[in-house]
């Protein structure tokens, strides 16, 4: 069991946060252990069969043989939402004697792996190396449906904090994880490798929703300030079919004459064109595109003399795939 001491300054600091590098970390669990995380199957799938096999290896070590993650690779978030480079100059920043500490740390009793001793070698820029190979991980693995992820971590952190609000500690807590016990100002993590106590003394506590936890995880060592990442609601729904848009509703939406310039713009098209194509006036075009470019929708470059207008990846998301319209 792992427990943290939290006074009435803590809890005063008790803050939610959102993790990249959290869940970075996270999803390199699911590929490992793909029992814990059946919802993410479809996922591991396609992120498996793009992976460099040497970039695999070294991933694979950072995970511990008990699905421990070191803790210089989970750093505790400073903002709400740091992106994924804030995190990564954290772990440029660590100590190399710490980087070899919690590695070693994640894999003990037993050897680091070929992967992770091949990195660890004196004189080698161990930070540099991770940090590349991590990015281009996040780039291929998390960053494309990083948009859908963090709108399903804001509704978790929506939801706890209204709990907070209207039931205090005990009700956030409770709902939390079974695994979670608050009582008496302590904050109780159950069926834990780890045992050790930690007092919060002022340092608050950083609640971290994670779309790849199958329990609550807080850091390995004693000496790290409190913090918990736990299971998100709505992970479920992450990886769920994308409805196809509706026509009919796009069109009650922008109004039929701004719907029917939207679908054209597939391609990249000057006024006079898209005129031309609908058999209306530029002038009337004109109009449809600066409201449309106005609102996301569209784009525009400067073609020599011309303007040429495209879809956005905005105005993608609301145009049906299937719609097609010939010249």
């Amino acid at each position: 069991m792992i427990s943290f001491l939290l006074d009435v300054e803590d809890l005063a600091d008790t803050r939610f946060a959102i993790s990249p590098l959290r869940e970075v970390m996270g999803s390199l669990r699911a590929l490992r252990a793909p029992g814990l995380y059946p919802l993410h199957r479809p996922w591991r799938e396609s992120v498996l069969a793009g992976l460099d096999p040497a970039d695999a290896r070294l991933l694979a070590a950072l995970v511990g043989p008990t699905l421990v993650l070191p803790d210089f690779l989970t750093p505790r978030p400073t903002t709400f939402a740091p992106t994924i480079d804030d995190q990564l100059a954290v772990v440029r920043a660590t100590p190399t004697e710490v980087v070899r500490r919690d590695l070693t740390a994640v894999h003990a009793p037993g050897p680091l792996p070929d992967a992770l001793r091949a990195v660890t070698a004196p004189g080698d820029d161990l930070q540099a190396e991770l940090c590349d190979v991590l990015r281009r991980y996040w780039e291929s693995a998390l960053l494309p449906s990083w948009p859908r992820m963090r709108l399903v971590l804001e509704a978790d952190i929506t939801h706890r904090a209204r709990q907070l609000a209207t039931g205090g500690a005990h009700l956030l807590f409770a709902d939390l994880h079974p695994n979670l016990r608050w009582d008496g100002g302590v904050l109780r993590v159950h069926k834990m490798i780890g045992r050790h106590h930690v007092d919060g003394s002022g340092r608050g506590l950083r609640l971290v929703p994670s779309l790849f936890a199958h329990k609550p995880a807080p850091p390995v060592s004693a000496e790290e300030p409190p913090m918990l990442a736990y299971p998100s609601r709505g992970t479920a729904t992450l990886w769920e079919p994308v409805p196809e848009p509706d026509s009919s509703a796009l069109s009650a939406l922008l109004g039929a004459p701004r719907t029917t310039v939207l679908r054209l713009l597939a391609e990249p098209l000057p006024t006079v064109e898209i005129a031309r194509r609908l058999g209306v006036t530029p002038s009337a075009v004109s109009q449809h595109l600066k409201v449309l470019h106005a609102t996301g929708l569209v784009t525009r470059a400067r073609d020599g003399r011309r303007v040429l207008y495209r879809r956005s990846a905005l105005g993608d998301q609301l145009v049906p795939r299937q719609a097609t319209f010939a010249r």
